[in-house]
């Protein structure tokens, strides 16, 4: 035996020439079941070697997919389509975010505003009685302080009318002058009014209030300012006057009647008029009267002085009310803004996340698995073809070498990531 034929040299293998234009799948899958032909037949068909050589196959068919560039951009379009949508989002959430956080801003700036203009209102609030017309309010000063005298001065005049009319009626209408009791003024005319019964109780009492009622239109007639409203006035004066005098007369004449002599003599105004007690009740009625009207008149404008300075500092106060729920309005404003901003960064950093992935996907080789599973199981029948024809063994091992087969390109498969229910997934891996 020659040198030549101790020493066979290797067969050249086909090799599958890639280009840009690709090449035929019937040639594809042709020379893919000769290499599983071939392979099967140097190794006799050994399950074991078939791993390896399946290993090397898909690092075979790995690299061709890598030279199929055009193919490749083709099936990285769909990823790098994502990839640019996932930059058109990161940027649309930039924009919000900026525009949150210029929001926020102004919402700050206006709180800011808006405390500045709360203590300005806080010290409006202090200053206005003492300065109102620096706030163009047309209160005097002092108000307060002359209301709260007219108020007590004014309290104990009332009390005095009331006593004062309650007795000067009770005297006029109920009571029975006696040599023993000529006294025209009876402190405790309600009591004894009450023991003369129910009408006369409610005569004594609201009595009284006639000539109160009175002094108050003093006031209402007075604070019009008026031609009208000053003859009305002087009306009221003469008709309180008349009712004094009335009043007077009666009481004079009760006092008469006791102490006359003679029986034919009469009493009239001539006679009242010459009474020292006939004066002194008109005067101790109508005068204090007329004093009750005009500090009453007194006490309410200065009321209305006092109003003006509090209806001012009530304004004030329903500003600062509402400048506050503007505060509150804005803040809960900027909590849902600052929390608009942690999503929007969470999403950011989510399409950040997943333009990384896509980046690695883009750089490395996409193997669609569907193909592959369609020339590895064509290498598998060339395998299997060499085993059924030419690998000479009984029937049972032959079913058995082939059921290992089957078993490890399955594992195979498994391995490199296909699936049945994947079919139409790519894998990647990187460069």
């Amino acid at each position: 035996m020659g040198l030549k034929d101790l020493i066979q040299l290797k067969p050249k293998e086909p090799i599958l020439k890639v280009s840009e234009d690709g090449f035929s799948e019937e040639s594809r899958k042709r020379t893919y079941h000769e290499a599983g032909y071939r392979d099967s037949s140097r190794n006799m068909g050994n399950a074991q070697t078939l791993s390896v050589c399946l290993d090397a196959i898909y690092a075979k068919f790995e690299n061709e997919e890598k030279e199929l560039r055009h193919k490749q951009e083709e099936l990285k379009k769909p990823y790098t389509q994502e990839q640019h949508s996932k930059e058109s989002e990161i940027k649309g959430f930039q924009v919000a975010v900026d525009n949150a956080y210029e929001s926020i801003k102004l919402k700050e700036d206006k709180n800011q505003e808006i405390n500045d203009t709360i203590k300005e209102l806080k010290f409006e609030i202090t200053d206005l009685p003492q300065n109102p017309d620096v706030y163009g309010i047309p209160a005097k000063k002092g108000a307060s302080a002359k209301f709260w005298i007219g108020l007590v001065v004014l309290a104990p005049i009332t009390v005095y009318l009331f006593t004062f009319y309650a007795s000067v009626v009770y005297s006029a209408m109920e009571k029975q002058f006696t040599y023993s009791d000529q006294r025209w003024y009876v402190p405790d005319a309600i009591v004894k009014a009450s023991e003369d019964g129910f009408q006369a109780l409610a005569t004594v009492v609201f009595a009284p209030f006639i000539f109160i009622g009175l002094g108050y239109l003093i006031h209402m007639f007075y604070q019009k300012r008026k031609l009208s409203s000053y003859i009305k006035l002087v009306c009221v004066v003469l008709v309180t006057l008349a009712f004094d005098v009335l009043l007077a007369f009666f009481v004079e004449k009760k006092l008469w009647e006791l102490n006359v002599v003679d029986e034919n003599a009469k009493f009239g105004f001539a006679e009242a008029m010459q009474s020292q007690e006939f004066w002194l009740i008109i005067f101790l009625g109508f005068i204090a009267y007329l004093i009750w009207g005009f500090i009453f008149d007194f006490v309410m404008e200065e009321h209305k002085e006092k109003d003006k300075i509090k209806n001012a500092i009530r304004k004030r106060n329903e500003q600062i009310d509402i400048h506050r729920e503007q505060i509150h309005d804005n803040r809960a404003k900027i909590d849902e803004l600052k929390s608009l901003i942690m999503d929007l960064k969470e999403k950011i950093s989510n399409a950040k996340g997943r333009i990384g992935e896509l980046q690695r996907i883009i750089d490395g080789t996409i193997i669609p698995t569907k193909e592959y599973k369609l020339y590895a199981s064509e290498y598998l029948q060339g395998w299997l073809t060499f085993i059924n024809e030419k690998l000479t063994v009984s029937r049972s091992e032959n079913d058995r070498i082939i059921a290992e087969c089957l078993e490890i390109n399955k594992l195979h498969l498994d391995t490199v990531g296909v699936r049945e229910d994947y079919q139409n997934t790519v894998f990647t891996k990187t460069l």
